[in-house]
Formats: C-alpha cells, structure tokens, sequence
C-alpha cells in the first residue's frame, strides 16, 4: 500500500491471499500508517472486488466491512487501466529492482523484517525523482491529514445463508438460533463472529437476530415466548408415523410437542427415525419406560432401546439368563449346583485357623458336585462364585 502524496509504502509478503487475509493487510498498513486515509484504490481482485464495473462495482462484502469500521471509501481502478493507480504500481517495480533483486531468504518473517527495515532506512529517506522532495518529510506532513483508528478493530467473520425452519429456527453449526421475523421458509444472511452470530436480512443486509454462538451441539436459543404450538404439516407427518410404530411412541411424541412446541419436531423425527434400526416392540417398550419416568428426550429412548436390543440377543444366543427387569437389577441366585453348602465353607473356615476340627458327621459332597467343585484345600476360579 502506497500514500498518493508522499509516496510512503507498506509492504508485507504472504503465502496465500484471501478476503480475510486482504481486509487484515489493509488494517496492518493503517496501522503502520498511524491513520487511514480518506479512500482506497484498489486493483479488482476477486479478494475485494467480486463484480468490476466502472458505476456501481460489487465489492466483496468483508472487505466492505472493514472498510466502513474505518470509514474508507473503496475506489476500484477500471479494468486494464493500470495508471490509474500509477504510485503504487511504480512501488512494486521500485520493490522488485532494487530491494529483492538478487535476495533469497530463510523464511517469509525474514522477507517481510526485511522489507520494513528497507523501507525505513533507505526508501523513506531518498529523495523523491518527480517531487524533488525527501518521502519522509513529506509523509510527515501528510501523517497530520490521516483520519484516526477507531479504538476497536474489525471484528472478522464468515458468512452463509439460512433457511427459516418450521419452528421459526435457523441451524448454524449444529445449533438452533431463532430467526424471527423472517417468516417461514425465507432466506437469510449468517455472520458467524467469534463469540455470536447475527442473522441479517439476504437483500439489504439489514440486522434481523444477534444470538450468544452456542459452544454446545444441539443448543436451541429460542424464547418461549417465540414457540409455535400450533401443528404443522410436518408435525402431523411425524404423530402418524408415531401412531404407527404403537401407542407409547405417540403418546411420547405428542409430550414433547405439548412440551416445546415445533422446536420438538427435531427430537420426534429422530424416535420414529429410530424405527429402521430398533423393532417396534422394543421402541414401545422404550417409550414406555421414558414415559413412567417423565423423560421426553431423543437420547434417552435410544439409550434405552439399545440396552433392552442388546438383552434381547443376548437372551436369543443363550449367554444371559432371562431375568426380570428392575431398577435394582437382577436378584441373586442363593441356590445352585456350583455353589457348596454354607456348613461345608464354615467348617473349612474353622479347621484353618485351628479352633475347631472338621466334624466326623460332616455329609460328604454330592457325587456330582465332587466331579465339578475341586478340594476344600485347592481354591479355584469356581470357588469365586
């Protein structure tokens, strides 16, 4: 970037260019410059220049918005036109020839250390061949025109449009942020800032919604005051494939709905879509047991549809026992043919620590527990039962 009057210039080598990259160089010179300047010419790249026409050019919109933060008018050379914006072309010839003539370096910060220390050691203090005048003492006298920096800097952001769901919504990242009052199903601008979003209108880029950006997956920022109770289409499509699936899994769904409004129909359309992977039986069965302990989320149904698929095979491939289901799990078993009698541990017990002998008339094992159970003497991994 090179100043019309003085001819003082601002250099900075980077790997890759982009809107973002372009718009920080800007703010990087105006700081360098201790000032910005009245308005910009500028070459059309795409980085600020989306549309070149000599009337009305399209700028790129985060280059525009960094330009009004500092209240810069852009002013795009026309096309093929390259005197127009003579001085800083004459610059980049001046930089190539003389100070990067003839130079490798180690890496882009020793590029870049060394083209600030040319500037200011040799470029800034030669005698201008047009002007007859030093650049420094000019750009001296120009530094006191130079408009001062806003106390804050540009806040960067990516944009993306939105459709306005059913519920008045519109999904940023995995999160919900409400879009009113633009209506049902229109269009709409997204700013994602570091730490919030604003939801502007598409056309005119007026400010519609600014939301808190969620740093959670699934976040929902809507009122309840903003909540539609109202059945739509779509919440009628979703009751009926609840209905179909059993009666559990719609009185579930119409809960929620009850509940929440429209901003549910994203949890009821993952129970009924849990149906390809889960039998209805076993989502009734789920559904039911969220319903007996007043839970009404997506992510406990599956949890407990998984758990009672996962009995089921187990049940079917013989590896588990049917065993009634209960909050305090399954019973003990007190009585089977591995486990020994409690008068033979006791005895055992006894005849260790020396207090009292085995008695004569202790019963001797079963046949069949002798061919399972190993001696008294010899513990085994059977023994832990």
């Amino acid at each position: 970037m090179t100043l019309r009057y003085s001819r003082r210039s601002y250099r900075q080598v980077v790997w890759k260019s982009s809107s973002q990259v372009w718009a920080w160089l800007h703010e990087q010179a105006f700081r360098y410059f201790g000032g910005c300047c009245q308005y910009v010419v500028l070459d059309n790249l795409k980085e600020g220049v989306i549309r070149p026409d000599i009337y009305e050019p399209q700028l790129n919109r985060l280059y525009a918005a960094m330009l009004a933060h500092y209240a810069v008018v852009a002013d795009p050379a026309r096309v093929r036109d390259p005197n127009r914006k003579g001085s800083v072309e004459n610059a980049i010839q001046h930089t190539q020839a003389t100070a990067l003539a003839g130079r490798r370096f180690e890496s882009i910060e020793a590029q870049n250390a060394f083209l600030m220390h040319w500037e200011e050691k040799w470029a800034a203090q030669r005698i201008h061949g047009r002007a007859k005048r030093q650049v420094e003492e000019m750009f001296q006298e120009e530094r006191a025109h130079l408009k001062a920096l806003p106390i804050e800097g540009f806040r960067y952001f990516e944009e993306g449009t939105r459709t306005v769901q059913d519920d008045t919504t519109a999904q940023v990242d995995s999160a919900w942020y409400a879009a009113r009052p633009a209506p049902i199903g229109a269009e709409v601008l997204v700013r994602l800032y570091e730490h919030e979003i604003e939801i502007r209108d598409l056309h005119t880029l007026a400010l519609i919604r600014r939301h808190t950006r969620a740093r959670r997956k699934g976040a929902v920022e809507l009122p309840d005051a903003e909540r539609l109770f109202n059945p739509s289409r779509q919440t009628h499509q979703i009751l009926k494939r609840a209905e179909h699936i059993g009666p559990h899994t719609h009185a579930l769904c119409r809960a929620l709905f009850e509940q929440r409004g429209r901003e549910a129909q994203k949890s009821m359309w993952g129970i009924v879509g849990l149906h390809p992977r889960y039998p209805a039986c076993i989502l009734e069965q789920a559904a039911a047991s969220a319903l007996a302990r007043h839970i009404h989320a997506y992510k406990a149904v599956r949890a407990i549809a998984e758990q009672l698929l996962a009995q089921a095979i187990a049940r079917l491939d013989g590896t588990q026992p049917e065993l009634p289901l209960g909050d305090a799990g399954s019973p003990l078993t007190q009585q089977h043919e591995l486990i020994r009698d409690p008068a033979e541990y006791a005895a055992f017990f006894n005849r260790s620590v020396g207090t009292e002998p085995l008695a004569p008339d202790t019963p001797a094992p079963s046949q069949a527990t002798e061919r399972v159970q190993p001696p008294l003497g010899e513990p085994q991994a059977q023994d832990c039962a």
